[in-house]
């Protein structure tokens, strides 16, 4: 493809030499003759830098955000910007023959987007998915997820070959750093959901009135608006967007849509959907009140899309579980063992309070905080985990760089003095599971919370193996 073609929708005034271009990237390493670099500032390098050396091993171009003097470089004023552009068009603007729903939140993401792409398939529309656990790409194609929202290189070759493969949907998962670092400029989505925002990400976004503005991104350039009304954030997120906005909640009856004649079981939750135009009973096997909330906006979503309710209702009810998602696994034991991804405050709270609706023994969560992350929310952790628990056995959970004792004293920090919990320290997860094992009880649950579908830990010497599944089974044997 030629570079002119590329550029048509980046409105570029200054000269350069139309040439032919193989590929797109913004890692140098990667930057072989007949590329397009992408100059990206980050925090920690400047890609910048690197341009010279790049158009000396023979790039095409190379997009830059100030004038380095160098032959063919395309002077913009976001390169990040730029660079989704770039993809777009590289790949045919596939984004634009597929529908989009986007959603975006601290939590349920993955949840409703697992429950969309499984109703949609169920009734008859091949839909491909983009998210933090796997990326389904239609026709059976399944590859692993690399980020939650992947760098527009990787965006643009999935929505390709979602295409190639026949899909008429994508339900993607949109992370405020994605919105943020403009991946997804220049795309409409069909649909947008905001689920709900509490504390999480201010290692990068620094302060939550940026994580906040992060996430409206996404409503200024969707269709239809649905939000959770419930929230204290929806109003913020409704704001100043051309969307049209369709509101739910199971508190108001204010909004679109409500839910009544709410019923929590261990096996999941039932409720009464309840618009102008219609009433359904919803049954969601999912246990917890945020199942309510996920099991809405997926269905909300799927009816202003204009499906049948019947169907649609029905759908929800048969779709499959979310690996890492209040997953229950096999043990033949008295007690029960349930992996969450539960790893912000909200999520543990939510994890632990879904769970004290339906269980008649005692809770033992097993949890940690990440290192090289925000260090803010672990306090906060320990609080919730060492209020909410009858045992809360604090560990390590991808340390990266950082000790993780050092880790453990921050989640300490905020354990209080009239906490109800009994808390036991094991910096060694393996250790730490095996002890939540062996102090459990007919009736009580372990909640194994914040490595969810992962099956890896990250260690200052690297990535290993550690797939928490194996690690029950092995200590079980």
């Amino acid at each position: 493809m030629k570079l002119s073609e590329l550029l048509s929708d980046l409105n570029i005034s200054c000269p350069f030499e139309d040439r032919e271009v193989t590929a797109i990237t913004d890692n140098s390493s990667k930057a072989g003759p007949g590329c397009i670099f992408i100059c990206i500032e980050g925090r920690r390098f400047d890609g910048h830098s690197k341009a010279a050396e790049v158009m000396q091993a023979g790039a095409a171009a190379v997009v830059v955000a100030r004038d380095l003097g160098l032959p063919n470089q395309i002077l913009v004023e976001n390169t990040r910007s730029a660079y989704t552009l770039l993809c777009s068009a590289f790949y045919g603007h596939p984004e634009r023959k597929l529908r989009l729903i986007g959603i975006t939140g601290t939590n349920g993401k993955t949840t409703t987007s697992f429950v969309i792409q499984s109703a949609l398939e169920a009734t008859g529309h091949r839909t491909g998915m983009i998210g933090t656990v796997k990326n389904i790409l239609g026709g059976g194609e399944e590859i692993p997820a690399s980020l939650t929202t992947p760098d527009p290189s990787e965006l643009f070759a999935l929505f390709d070959r979602m295409v190639k493969n026949g899909c008429e949907y994508c339900v993607m998962e949109v992370s405020s750093q994605a919105l943020d670092q403009r991946r997804v400029d220049g795309i409409e989505f069909e649909s947008a959901i905001f689920t709900n925002l509490t504390q999480d990400h201010l290692d990068y976004h620094e302060t939550f009135d940026n994580y906040k503005r992060a996430k409206h991104i996404l409503f200024e350039n969707t269709k239809t608006g649905i939000f959770n009304i419930d929230d204290e954030a929806a109003e913020y997120m409704m704001s100043g967007t051309p969307c049209r906005k369709v509101t739910y909640s199971v508190n108001s009856d204010t909004s679109d849509y409500s839910a009544k004649i709410v019923k929590m079981t261990a096996s999941g939750v039932k409720y009464e959907l309840v618009s102008n135009d219609h009433i359904g009973r919803v049954f969601f096997p999912v246990p917890g009140k945020f199942s309510i909330y996920n099991s809405m906006s997926a269905i909300i979503c799927l009816l202003e899309l204009g499906m049948d309710y019947e169907e649609t209702i029905e759908a929800v009810r048969n779709s499959r579980g979310v690996p890492g998602r209040m997953e229950v696994v096999p043990t033949g034991t008295p007690y029960t063992v349930i992996i969450d991804y539960a790893h912000t405050p909200d999520s543990l709270q939510n994890a632990i309070t879904a769970l004290r609706e339906v269980v008649q023994g005692n809770i033992i969560a097993v949890f940690g905080c990440g290192g090289d992350r925000d260090r803010t929310k672990r306090p906060v952790m320990g609080e919730i985990g060492s209020d909410l628990a009858d045992t809360a056995i604090i560990t390590s959970d991808n340390p990266r760089s950082e000790d993780p004792g050092a880790i453990i004293s921050d989640i300490l920090a905020g354990v209080s003095k009239r906490h109800n919990a009994k808390v036991i320290v094991e910096p060694d997860r393996t250790k730490a599971i095996a002890k939540a094992m062996s102090v459990a009880g007919e009736g009580d649950v372990i909640l194994l919370a914040g490595k969810g579908h992962e099956t890896y830990q990250i260690l200052s010497t690297g990535k290993i193996h550690y797939d928490e599944r194996e690690i029950v089974s092995d200590l079980l044997k």
